[in-house]
């Protein structure tokens, strides 16, 4: 594991530009367009040789309450005010107040601006809603995938010019204190893959180089529940913002907080869709018999399907939420890798994944009944269409997609001290910074990350620039 460091004192720099931001994923490359458009001079160093990150891991979809792109849907009454509602809904209330509120009020400028600016294309997801939402709010350019959303904000910030340097991973920050100012950051050091160094210079730093989910020890100190999880995140999340803003004695906040997924395809590593949950599906163990409310949140089921023998479970739905699901790209590929198994009856499906026939048969009888009398785990399956043969499955495992503590940071995005004030020239979005989820897996709300990516982003490149 490497090690990031804060190097304190004088320092002259080869290359000087206004902003650095740390990482090309969506909170980077957002700010990096922000601060750009606003007249910067922007430099963003990405580790990767290639920018993907979490976006491209991720669904591509942005919640925001309230957009233009509502309405001309047809989707009228949500607001910033509904969407900071369901997040706290979610979190029980633990989720960091100003942190949400900044991020709901933001988005919406934050996807209209790309928009504007930009074309970025969004569309509405409304044929369904996913857990804690109660309005259609889920925004996806057409891809439908994260790849998509990266691939368009990377032509974004070619059309804008912008220098994103590849294969650069930010190892120190220098810092320099000055008596009114205080803190400062004047540059960062970038180590090469062949151990060459350079450093530059910046009048402002950005760090959107996302959380820890990549980091063994971090993760087992902070979210043990999770440890033994697959993580489904990119390698390069190993916590340097965590690092750097502990060495510069930043407030920190949440780090047991995280979004985990209860349907990745075992062994294939796809996501499945929570859609199949939300459209009646549900879940079983080897036993065949359901351990959980399927409607409580994708997030936390992660860990129920880790509790399960051999950390296993299966997605059971029939035909025709296996058709709605082909608009999904991920499961579509699933289906071409034939990790979507299926068959004309119960019993022959039971066969084919070998899960217990009697439990499944049990199982299936049971939802049916709990149409008409409440289901013990507290789902309600009163408005779900009955399920209809012929039968599938996938079956999934519980993994761990990214960390959502991190820099508590202010209305500007600048990352605040334990001691109550800011270092003016030092900004954090996405999950370097504390998010909207609370301390707990459950406080997850769908959407949650890329919603500080972009609406963070958003604010970060603006403050920097000015």
């Amino acid at each position: 594991m490497h090690e990031v460091n804060i190097r304190d004192g004088v320092h002259r720099f080869g290359n000087q530009v206004d902003v650095i931001v740390v990482g090309a994923g969506a909170c980077g490359l957002v700010a990096a367009l922000r601060a750009s458009h606003t007249g910067a001079d922007v430099l963003v160093l990405e580790r990767d040789a290639s920018p993907t990150g979490s976006t491209s891991l991720s669904s591509g979809f942005v919640p925001a309450g309230g957009t233009r792109f509502q309405r001309d849907a047809g989707i009228n009454g949500d607001s910033a005010a509904e969407f900071a509602t369901d997040i706290q809904s979610k979190s029980h209330g633990l989720s960091h107040p100003a942190h949400v509120q900044l991020a709901c009020e933001q988005i919406v400028p934050a996807l209209e601006w790309l928009a504007d600016q930009f074309a970025i294309p969004w569309i509405v997801l409304d044929d369904f809603l996913y857990p804690g939402h109660r309005y259609h709010r889920m925004h996806a350019v057409p891809e439908k995938t994260g790849e998509g959303l990266q691939a368009r904000l990377l032509a974004a910030a070619e059309q804008q010019q912008i220098s994103i340097a590849t294969e650069s991973r930010v190892t120190t920050l220098f810092t320099q204190n000055d008596v009114e100012a205080g803190t400062q950051i004047t540059g960062v050091e970038v180590t090469r893959p062949d151990g060459t160094c350079e450093s530059v210079g910046c009048g402002a730093l950005i760090l959107a180089c996302n959380g820890y989910g990549g980091n063994r020890a971090m993760v087992e100190r902070y979210i043990p529940d999770i440890a033994n999880g697959l993580y489904f995140g990119h390698a390069g999340n190993t916590g340097d913002a965590v690092s750097w803003g502990q060495q510069l004695q930043a407030d920190i906040a949440h780090l047991s907080g995280y979004q985990g997924h209860g349907s990745v395809a075992h062994p294939h590593g796809l996501l499945i869709t929570w859609a199949l949950m939300m459209e009646g599906g549900y879940q079983v163990n080897r036993q065949g018999e359901r351990f959980s409310n399927e409607h409580s949140g994708y997030s936390e089921q992660a860990v129920h399907v880790l509790a399960q023998p051999e950390q296993l479970a299966w997605n059971i739905y029939d035909d025709r939420i296996h058709r709605f699901a082909q608009g999904f790209p991920d499961y579509v590929r699933a289906c071409e890798v034939d990790a979507v198994q299926s068959a004309d009856s119960l019993d022959a499906l039971a066969q084919k994944i070998n899960v217990s026939a009697e439990g499944l048969a049990a199982t299936a009888a049971s939802v049916e009944s709990y149409r008409t009398r409440p289901d013990p785990q507290g789902r309600d399956f009163s408005n779900d269409q009955p399920l209809q043969p012929p039968w599938h499955a996938v079956r999934v495992t519980g993994a761990l997609f990214h960390t959502q503590g991190g820099l508590v940071v202010d209305d500007h995005c600048r990352v605040c001290l334990s001691n109550g004030q800011v270092i003016g020239n030092l900004y954090a979005g996405g999950g370097a910074a504390c998010g909207v989820s609370g301390p707990e897996v459950s406080g997850y709300l769908s959407g949650n990350g890329l919603l500080t990516a972009i609406a963070f982003g958003f604010v970060a490149g603006a403050s920097a620039a000015g």
